[in-house]
């Protein structure tokens, strides 16, 4: 047997056998085993993305149960993928072709998209070497990407069998706007950021009483003239002898309308004088209030934020912000601005485009959840378990206010809508397949939004295909569905789990996992959340380099107590190190003492410390085990700590 080299070089040893157990296939699953199946899908990371700190944690605490599962003896499945990243995708190559001089519109459409595909396969797979750099033992063989052939033909199936049952539909409704993209956006890529701007105060008359005024106090004069009613709350005194009748609009000068004053319950009496100005086309609260009280919805501003002709001569044409400036000096010169206060505010930015976005009433596809039902009493009656249990409560609280979904976006990258319109009749065809005269037809342009392929990601990327006999006989799905668990971040939990949750037993007819593990936020040691921003998220692989991969496992996991947020501090990894060093050092020393020959222990042999530390090791087995149950991964890393340094090394 070859003496361990001196020094412990984590690079070296850790490379040699990642290539071993891929060399043998250690990874690989194989559905025919006879063996008890485990399954963990992994959450796609962005085919743009680089690995951080957050897929550390995720992907440590996958590798931890897929590598305990298999020393249980399972068959165990961890399958692998990347997500297409529709809208992050999309901007990253459009900033590429502009140093070009380009712009996807000159490219057109087909063309635009052979550039995303050359870009997607030079760059897609750094995030998956850099998940193998960490030790990831998925099985690689079976990686699956959502815009792959088959994934994409799922995708489509299922939008074509909701569309059957009538739960997906075409309506105008208030949505999240990037002006900046020109699409809509779900609610997880707009970021709330704290904005600094100013509360404007102005009076209106009523209309049937001149001389009498109310003061409305507004973060939005520029949308004045989308103004349809004034709104107080019935149980405010000091309006609601004026409700029923009617102010003047001040804007756009050239008209300026009767509007009606309405009293409406969810009206805030503390903010501003009370009295809100309702802009139905522009707010979703508005939205709301105009639905209630049957306005008329007026939209002032243009798709790429510019404001219109409704906005009038004196606004018509101008940026949004600028627009906002003009209307208040606008109301200054009018005489009727009162004041103007320093105010801060959260306002929605686009994630990607990095632009406020607008509350925009647009024609959309939307889909009615299905097994609603299902999918909430599974969590509620305990079938599914959540660790930690408190997120059952905000996923209750969400399957009971749930609203439906838009999901489709005015991107190019994508699952493009499997929907035709007849040039003539304006007749629908909804279909895998284009209809037949397909020239007679133009497709919709729009692509579904990247959760609506993500939420398949349990069953699709196990070879799902729809048809009920074929998916019968699927072995993978036979052994592998529904899958174990899923390690994943509370703040998706309604963008990705629950809808996971509904597709399961919508196509496969049971829940997609049986346990649901949520990390915490990976924050630096003054508590502030990591973000290139701020420069305090470390890059892994600089780490990974550093101390090794191990050690860097080892430090976050110790760091990581159930369900609570992390706080990362290098000097876990470099105990990381150390306790990798330490282990390296005991066996050189075991190597350099006992003889080679493993063989039983002979108690009659044992002195008394042998037999204290059979007993330590005995109980560190059993300690590690329940903390593995209980996914209290932190626990086990004290213990194994505590008894290999503390009692092992230094005490044995």
């Amino acid at each position: 047997m070859s003496e361990l080299p001196k020094a412990y070089q984590p690079q070296a040893v850790e490379s040699k056998w990642y290539q071993y157990w891929l060399d043998e296939k250690f990874f690989e699953a194989d559905p025919e085993s006879t063996k008890p199946g485990f399954s963990i899908v992994i959450p796609p990371p962005n085919v743009t993305g680089m690995l951080h700190m957050g897929h550390v944690l995720n992907n440590t605490i996958q590798d931890i149960l897929a590598r305990k599962a298999r020393m249980d003896g399972k068959e165990v499945l961890w399958l692998p993928g990347t997500d297409h990243a529709g809208i992050a995708t999309q901007v990253m190559v459009e900033k590429s072709i502009r140093k070009e001089g380009l712009t996807r519109h000159d490219l057109g459409r087909e063309k635009f998209l052979e550039k995303v595909w050359e870009w997607k396969d030079k760059h897609g797979g750094i995030i998956i070497n850099q998940l193998k750099k960490l030790g990831a033992s998925c099985d690689w063989s079976r990686e699956r990407f959502t815009m792959d052939e088959e994934y994409s033909r799922c995708v489509q199936h299922v939008f074509v069998e909701l569309h059957k049952q009538g739960l997906i539909y075409r309506g105008k409704r208030m949505v999240n706007w990037c002006p900046a993209s020109l699409t809509a956006l779900s609610d997880e890529e707009v970021i709330m950021t704290p904005q600094k701007s100013f509360l404007w105060y102005f009076k209106v008359q009523v209309a049937e009483d001149p001389g009498t005024w109310m003061t409305i106090a507004t973060t939005r004069p520029e949308t004045i003239p989308g103004d349809t009613a004034i709104a107080v709350n019935p149980k405010d005194p000091r309006y609601g002898h004026l409700v029923g009748k009617h102010v003047i609009r001040p804007l756009p000068i050239e008209n300026k309308a009767k509007i009606p004053i309405v009293a409406d319950e969810h009206i805030d009496l503390e903010f501003g004088t009370g009295v809100l100005k309702v802009t139905p086309a522009h707010d979703k609260a508005d939205f709301d209030i105009g639905q209630r009280h049957k306005l008329e919805i007026i939209d002032v501003l243009n798709a790429d934020g510019t404001t219109n002709e409704l906005a009038g001569q004196d606004l018509a044409g101008l940026d949004r912000f600028e627009a906002r400036r003009k209307a208040a000096e606008l109301l200054r010169e009018m005489g009727v601005m009162e004041k103007e206060e320093p105010y801060e505010n959260k306002v929605g930015f686009s994630e990607r485009a990095k632009v406020p976005i607008e509350p925009r009433l647009s024609e959309q596809w939307f889909l009615k959840y299905p097994e609603v039902e299902a999918s909430h009493k599974c969590v509620v009656d305990g079938h599914m378990k959540f660790y930690p249990d408190r997120w059952a409560k905000t996923y209750d609280h969400w399957m009971k206010n749930i609203q439906d979904w838009c999901i489709s976006r005015q991107l190019w990258w994508g699952h493009q809508i499997p929907v035709w319109y007849h040039n003539e009749t304006g007749e629908v065809h909804c279909d895998l397949e284009p209809p037949a005269n397909e020239a007679e037809w133009t497709r919709d342009p729009d692509v579904l939004d990247t959760w609506f392929s993500s939420w398949l990601w349990p069953f699709a990327t196990m070879g799902w295909t729809g048809d009920k006999a074929e998916d019968a006989e699927n072995p993978s799905l036979k052994s592998f569905y529904p899958t174990t668990d899923l390690v994943t971040g509370p703040d998706i939990i309604f963008f990705w789990v629950a809808r996971m949750i509904m597709a399961g037993y919508s196509f496969m007819g049971d829940l997609p996992f049986r346990n649901v593990y949520y990390t915490g936020i990976i924050r630096d040691k003054q508590g502030r959340k990591m973000s290139k921003t701020l420069g305090n998220s470390p890059d892994p692989l600089v780490l990974i380099e550093k101390y090794g991969a191990d050690a860097l496992r080892f430090g976050t996991m110790r760091s990581a107590p159930l369900g609570l947020d992390v706080l990362f501090d290098e000097k876990d990894v470099e105990l990381g190190r150390n306790f990798c060093n330490k282990l390296w050092n005991a066996c050189r020393f075991r190597e350099m003492q006992g003889g080679e020959q493993e063989g039983e222990i002979d108690t009659k042999r044992l002195n008394s410390d042998d037999k204290w530390i059979l007993i330590r090791l005995n109980t560190a087995i059993k300690e590690v085990n329940q903390a593995f149950e209980d996914y209290k991964f932190n626990e086990a890393t004290t213990t194994l700590y505590r008894f290999f340094w503390n009692e092992y090394c230094d005490w044995y």
